[in-house]
């Protein structure tokens, strides 16, 4: 078996192509100075030749780019999978947010996110939106909560913490392992994973535990209550362990908090 995972060079989908090596499956990478993503032509051409079983889209690019690989999958009877953010929901309306909720980003990021999810749904109706918060993980560099706060420490002097925030997040290695999942069961739409989705436990507490649990003794945790946004993504099974399995917090939380 053979995935094509694109955005090898990212943060997430490294991870996911571990999560695959375990699996016994061939990992494929998208190499843009050989293949643009812009080149429809020479896209449609080198998916063709290499013939992946199935598809993992974590890359950044174009709607455009989401749309053609996505309607690949589509024409092949492939199984896809895109990840989308908690960033297309605003803070208002407040959250939880289910997949149905509507998409009202207001940042250009949560828009282009946005842009992406309704070209792939549109080309490939039994593809898998896959939503996800903030990753967390000791080691992986890029867009990584822990590693984030480690900079606010060093270039502000401080870590500040909302106790009104409720953030969309997990550990990336139960995010890449509930993709992989999704990759060898398929699930049409729109998904939801996030480790605080039934515990809603509050940035502030999340980064205390953090720094509990990984010595960072350092941080100067500075509490405010000027970001207040319930973020958490709810609806469906949960596919990802809660925060409390793998964090020092309270597992007894309710989706309603």
């Amino acid at each position: 078996m053979k995935w094509l995972i694109t955005g090898l060079n990212g943060t997430l989908a490294p991870v996911l192509a571990r999560q695959a090596a375990g699996h016994g499956v061939q990992v494929l990478a998208w190499r843009r100075e050989e293949v643009p993503p812009e080149d429809a032509a020479a896209s449609q051409d080198w998916l063709h030749a290499q013939r992946p079983d199935a598809i993992a889209h974590l890359g950044m690019g174009s709607a455009e780019w989401a749309g053609r690989l996505a309607e690949y999958a589509a024409g092949q009877g492939l199984p896809f999978v895109f990840t989308s953010t908690a960033m297309v929901f605003h803070h208002e309306p407040d959250g939880p947010h289910a997949p149905g909720d509507a998409r009202n980003a207001q940042d250009g990021y949560g828009q282009y996110k946005r842009g992406c999810e309704d070209a792939v749904l549109a080309a490939h109706p039994g593809a898998s939106v896959v939503r996800i918060g903030w990753q967390i993980d000791p080691r992986q560099p890029g867009n990584n909560m822990l590693m984030a706060l480690d900079q606010w420490q060093a270039t502000q002097g401080r870590v500040a913490a909302s106790s009104r925030w409720k953030p969309a997040c997990s550990f990336m290695q139960d995010t890449a392992a509930a993709l992989a999942g999704v990759l060898l069961q398929p699930v049409a739409g729109v998904l939801h994973l996030d480790s605080n989705a039934q515990e809603g436990h509050s940035f502030l507490e999340i980064v205390h535990a953090l720094k509990q649990a990984y010595g960072r003794d350092h941080w100067d945790i500075q509490a405010h209550e000027d970001y207040v946004h319930d973020q958490r993504l709810v609806g469906g099974p949960a596919r990802v362990p809660a925060l409390s399995e793998r964090l020092e917090l309270p597992a007894a939380r309710s989706a309603t908090l």
